[in-house]
């Protein structure tokens, strides 16, 4: 690392400050120089009390203090500068006689040390490094406040009841360290919701963390949210401290957390409970500081009175439950929704599309939305890719879209809103003989294997696999089963 040259300092950039307190006045008019010349700002002080002064007085970038001093000592001044500014570095220097003593303040507080007399290059190789540490520093912590005051207002896009209602929740829970369980259909925002609380919350400053439990192999999740030591099992080359670790002061997001295995549950019940964590194949345990936030589209509540989701588990998570709502209820929000992603993809593959015409916007307002606003955003995007005229049409949908939305299934039956279990075992009856096993796992937003599942669990076949009402779905040949096996 090089320190910067004088010419690389415009007359708009403000110095970085650095404060020199030693008693030998040569080391001092020598460090002066070298700071000079390097482009930095410097204020030299012979004593303890001046030094501690300064720092009282104002702000530091760098301190760099002598050890001895003849009124003080300089693990005062190193304490006196964190204490004042944390993020503000500080360089001891010290003789060869003394070095324990410079480890000593390093476990107090200073960056780094050097021995005198230092080499010129290695002494602002050590300041440049000190500094430009504390610009890393200073850079993320400016982008979390910018992410922390815009994230919040910016995401959750909608002005029918239900987005209000969800914001207000948001906000509500944000302010607290509880644990929040998030249940909304496939495609709703869950995730969104998720970052929403935790940048709107004190720990907006801290890390963000989210994993998928479905997308995890089973036989992976536990090492990957627990951590693991070298050589816990085959492959752990190298120690991990696991994701719930890597959050610690902040918060991690457990999407789908309904896929998790069952023993993994067991683990994490304890973690929530003890607020400790154990790597694989260590026998310590290490304290964390973790708010945990977890989502799943399915009724967990069901799920845990059905034995396939631990009760305890559900009711540690379930201190505060948030119920995102599907597009198909929040009314006008799907023009807004769509005008939105229209601008946003516009500026992306800087299109020539400028918005969307009449017969467009009825469409997306009879179409139901099965998956929600992951499906809105898609159809989108791939409309403004391919529209041939500035704005976009019913034509720019029809190929994306082939069943009219007039024939698509109603969100409600006789009045009463259909379960999200209820809703997915609809779309499924209704369309299987028409969309291919891909298409309708995608317009629902679950994998194929998910939907396979679903469809067995359910009694529903399509009826090129059954040969009669209420037969056991059959292949008339073998070409139909080997197609059946390559599907799954």
């Amino acid at each position: 690392m090089t320190a910067r040259k004088p010419a690389e300092i415009t007359n708009c950039q403000v110095l970085e400050q650095v404060l020199v307190v030693d008693d030998d006045r040569g080391i001092c008019e020598c460090v002066e120089m070298l700071l000079a010349r390097a482009g930095y700002a410097c204020v030299v002080t012979h004593l303890g009390r001046d030094g501690l002064a300064a720092l009282d007085s104002r702000e530091f970038d760098l301190v760099i203090t002598d050890l001895r001093l003849p009124d003080a000592s300089g693990l005062d001044i190193v304490a006196r500068a964190k204490a004042a500014h944390s993020e503000t570095q500080v360089i001891l220097m010290t003789s060869f006689s003394s070095v324990e003593s410079a480890i000593e303040a390093l476990r107090r507080g200073a960056n780094d040390y050097v021995i005198k007399p230092f080499d010129n290059d290695d002494f602002l190789f050590s300041v440049e490094r000190a500094l430009g540490e504390r610009r890393t520093r200073m850079e993320n912590a400016a982008l979390k406040r910018s992410l922390r005051n815009a994230f919040p207002q910016n995401t959750i896009i909608g002005e029918s009841e239900a987005a209000k209602r969800l914001r207000a929740m948001i906000q509500r829970v944000a302010a607290t360290e509880a644990n929040v369980l998030i249940q909304g259909e496939s495609g709703t925002g869950k995730e969104l919701v998720a970052q929403a609380i935790h940048f709107g919350g004190k720990r907006a400053h801290r890390p963000f963390v989210a994993v998928n439990c479905g997308a995890m192999p089973a036989d992976l999740i536990e090492s990957e949210l627990f951590g693991h030591e070298k050589g816990a099992f085959t492959g752990a080359t190298a120690a991990s401290e696991g994701l719930i670790r890597e959050a610690s002061g902040g918060t991690l997001f457990l999407d789908e957390i309904s896929e998790m295995p069952l023993n993994v549950q067991v683990k994490l019940l304890r973690v929530l409970q003890e607020r400790q964590v154990r790597p694989l194949g260590s026998s310590q345990s290490y304290l964390t500081d973790t708010r945990f936030l977890a989502a799943s589209n399915r009724n967990l509540k069901e799920s845990a009175e059905q034995g396939v989701f631990r009760p305890d588990l559900y009711y540690r998570l379930n201190v505060i439950t948030i119920q995102v709502p599907p597009l198909r209820d929040r009314g006008d929000d799907i023009e807004l929704l769509a005008r939105h992603f229209v601008r946003h993809f516009c500026r992306k593959f800087d299109s020539r599309v400028v918005g969307m015409d009449k017969a467009f916007v009825d469409f997306l307002h009879r179409h139901p939305w099965p998956g929600n606003v992951r499906e809105l955003q898609n159809v989108i995007e791939r409309a403004v890719i391919l529209a041939d005229t500035d704005l976009l049409t019913v034509n720019d949908l029809e190929e994306m879209i082939s069943v009219p939305a007039t024939e698509m299934p109603k969100p409600k039956l006789g009045g009463i809103p259909l379960s999200i279990e209820d809703y997915t075992k609809e779309i499924i009856r209704l369309y299987q003989d028409e969309y291919g096993e891909a298409e309708l796992a995608a317009i629902l937003g679950i994998g194929r294997k998910a939907l396979w599942e679903r469809r067995h669990r359910w009694g529903l076949f399509r009826k090129r696999d059954r040969t009669g009402p209420g037969s056991e779905p059959v292949a008339s040949s073998d070409e139909e089963r080997a197609g059946r096996v390559r599907e799954l």
